[in-house]
């Protein structure tokens, strides 16, 4: 079927003149009349019929007048869509986080982010680091924002660092070392409540004894839950080993205290990381951006 000779049916029946259809698809009125006649025979189906003085619709012209808008209709829904996602405007980004960003940093910045950006969808998923990297390699993320150490870094990821987030030791108010500026070996005598093992912040810990050749500490009581470890030290027993970002709030209200500890200065790495040599869509960099600019 030829489109352009619908198109041109189509401008006629709503404009309800061969002149003005003509005037509005900037070619001669004998060029649409002649157009239109191929496109009937090409149907073989009559679209207009003289009444009087005046040509008017068919009844099988006024139902494809109806079809016709619908197609074309259709047709203007999809070049703005074209034109939203060129622009940035429409789409959805697959994000993929490892835990501390997914909690702590990515609510905020999506929040952020969906003000402006209203008609994009926002897709998030927590997991570990292994599997966030193996998501972005694999095409099943668009991003992945990532915290810990620089070991875990993949060769085949860009690595687009944010900032630096230090891991803190942390004690209820009222203990002893609360404040305080002691030695390593003071703090790894003190009972440790932490999250299972296998955890990234007691594989620090642990990894941070056994460099300065010092036992570990013991882990007195042991949770699944970040929270739940942290409303423990609050309490009044045992201490943590932390990023800063979970709990800086906690010490800023005085319902956790830091403990200096000396010659311990170990901080993670909170970066954006996209596949290499790949151009990012105007989406995906508006996303970037937002995070850039709100951490």
């Amino acid at each position: 079927m030829n489109i352009h000779g619908l198109r041109l049916f189509y401008q006629v029946a709503k404009l309800g003149s061969f002149t003005k259809a003509a005037e509005r698809m900037r070619i001669s009125q004998p060029a649409v009349s002649s157009q239109i006649k191929k496109f009937e025979q090409e149907i073989g189906m009559s679209l207009f019929k003289q009444q009087g003085r005046s040509v008017v619709l068919t009844e099988f012209g006024e139902e494809l007048t109806v079809k016709a808008e619908n197609l074309f209709s259709l047709e203007d829904q999809i070049e703005s869509f074209i034109e939203d996602y060129r622009q940035g405007e429409a789409g959805t980004i697959r994000i993929v986080a490892t835990y501390l960003p997914a909690n702590f940093l990515i609510p905020r910045w999506a929040a952020t982010f969906k003000r402006k950006n209203e008609n994009v969808n926002v897709m998030i998923t927590t997991t570990n680091t292994k599997d966030a990297f193996e998501q972005l390699q694999h095409y099943k993320a668009d991003i992945a924002i990532y915290g810990g150490g620089m070991s875990e870094r993949p060769e085949e990821v860009v690595w687009d660092e944010l900032f630096e987030d230090e891991l803190w030791f942390v004690v209820a108010p009222n203990h002893p070392y609360a404040n305080q500026s002691i030695t390593l070996a003071e703090m790894v005598k003190e009972p440790f409540i932490m999250r299972e093992e296998g955890s990234l912040m007691r594989e620090h810990l642990f990894s941070l004894c056994h460099s300065h050749q010092l036992k570990p500490p013991k882990v007195a009581l042991q949770f699944s839950g970040l929270n739940e470890t942290i409303r423990s030290v609050m309490a009044g027993y045992g201490a943590n080993f932390i990023s800063s970002l979970v709990v800086r709030e906690y010490v800023e209200r005085q319902q956790l205290a830091r403990v200096h500890v000396q010659d311990v200065h170990i901080k993670h790495k909170i970066a954006i990381c996209t596949r290499q040599e790949e151009k990012q869509s105007l989406l995906v960099n508006k996303f970037i951006e937002t995070c850039k600019n709100n951490h």
